[in-house]
């Protein structure tokens, strides 16, 4: 990989982190805020505490995915971004471009995943 798609991997994953920090917190306090109302109608606590709970699987979600791209942009910083974490081989630019934060290529992903549907199956 050239320097030059190197440095816009950075850039890209740089800006996607600041967003999903951003996203994350907003979306931690907003969940906070949801009992500031102090409803004490039986149905009003149920949607407040499922927005809460939808809220904080939000913030999870986002938060997983920032530690994807912190990943990435070490990986950029140790000269191994591009190579997969599992087996070593180069992950395809185009894969990259979509999924800048990948760490494996694209046969370990599907192996990958089709082990992790296996587990949810049994």
């Amino acid at each position: 990989m050239d320097l030059k798609q190197l440095k816009n991997f950075r850039k890209q994953l740089e800006l996607r982190k600041q967003s999903l920090s951003n996203s994350a917190s907003r979306t931690e306090v907003e969940g906070r805020n949801v009992d500031a109302g102090g409803s004490s109608d039986s149905a009003d606590r149920a949607d407040e505490n499922y927005l809460k709970e939808f809220l904080f699987s939000l913030s999870e979600n986002d938060r997983r995915l920032l530690r994807m791209v912190e990943s990435a942009l070490h990986r950029i910083d140790e000269g191994d971004f591009g190579q997969c974490i599992s087996c070593g081989e180069s992950i395809g630019t185009k894969r990259l471009q979509a999924v800048p934060w990948a760490a494996h290529c694209l046969a370990c992903q599907e192996r990958i995943e089709a082990e992790q549907e296996v587990r949810v199956a049994s």
